[in-house]
């Protein structure tokens, strides 16, 4: 293992745990990629294998925009040299930011530079930009420090707040892409079916933030790589009586066929309107063939 610690090619780091991979991040990957290709060096990438609240403050852990393995996915995608994940351990969540540099990027990693971003800190007890730079160079690494976004103050916490309240179309701009929801198709009420709109019941990943409550028009695409328009629906459907039970179901535009076990990814594209209650389903039908003309009209009119 030293061996092939020592047969590492010096590169230039950047730490953050990413989630999301949003505006922000790629901004500050780009700055680390360009950094690498002035000073002759690899790009590498530092992130964790959970967010570090989980170890240092459990009751305070904020729900994730994207899983490990849509980040590590999306990372990839930036064209970095490397990415290392890291497992964020109680014994990580001791070193502080000059043993973390001086045990971790320059001993085993063997980084000479890092990009630090623009509200950044790692390392027990944080620090200032000053305290970084006086730090890396008592350890032999070099500390940059990041530019942010130029048009948009782009942060993970702003995109959860942004869902949270059903924004799902300026929580797109931060991210770059519209934000994805994964899960499995299973059975359901087949109220849907009744009111002429069969919808289909999704169960998805807990860990990740699930939007408000309401109607959204959203991209739905299957196991088969097949896309659907849809139109989605959050909540506790309370024209049904579904009780405290939260449902997530989607009816699929132009699609005949059954998913019952199916794996499908949710775009969020556009929230349509609150969740309400109907005084009769007839109503509540009526609703859903409006909702469908102001879906079809958001994902289709643009092509």
């Amino acid at each position: 293992m030293d061996e092939q610690i020592n047969k590492r090619a010096e590169s230039i780091a950047s730490i953050g745990f990413f989630d999301g991979v949003h505006r922000g991040h790629l901004c500050l990957i780009q700055q680390l990629k360009d950094e690498a290709k002035r000073r002759g060096l690899r790009s590498l990438l530092l992130t964790f294998d959970r967010h570090p609240r989980t170890v240092v403050s459990p009751g305070h852990v904020p729900e994730l925009l994207t899983t490990l393995e849509e980040k590590e996915q999306l990372l990839r995608q930036t064209g970095v040299d490397e990415i290392i994940v890291l497992p964020f351990t109680l014994e990580l969540s001791r070193l502080t930011a000059k043993e973390f540099m001086q045990q971790v990027l320059c001993k085993e990693l063997h980084v000479t530079a890092l990009v630090l971003g623009y509200d950044h800190a790692f390392g027990h007890g944080g620090g200032a930009l000053n305290d970084y730079v006086r730090w890396g160079k008592e350890t032999g690494i070099e500390v940059v420090r990041a530019h942010e976004l130029a048009d948009l103050m782009v942060s993970s916490s702003k995109c959860r707040r942004l869902l949270e309240h059903g924004n799902v179309k300026d929580a797109a701009e931060m991210l770059g892409r519209n934000y994805v929801l994964c899960g499995t198709v299973v059975p359901g009420f087949h109220i849907g079916h009744e009111l002429g709109f069969p919808t289909a019941n999704i169960e998805v990943d807990t860990e990740k933030l699930i939007p408000a409550n309401g109607a959204y028009a959203v991209w739905v695409t299957l196991s088969d790589g097949s896309r659907y328009g849809g139109m989605l629906n959050i909540g506790h459907r309370p024209t049904i009586g579904n009780g405290e039970a939260m449902s997530i179901e989607v009816y699929l535009l132009d699609f005949d066929g059954n998913l019952y076990g199916q794996s499908v990814m949710l775009e969020f594209v556009a929230h349509l309107r609150d969740e309400q209650f109907f005084g009769t389903r007839e109503e509540l039908s009526a609703q859903l063939s409006r909702d469908e003309s102001v879906t079809r009209s958001i994902l289709f009119s643009a092509r």
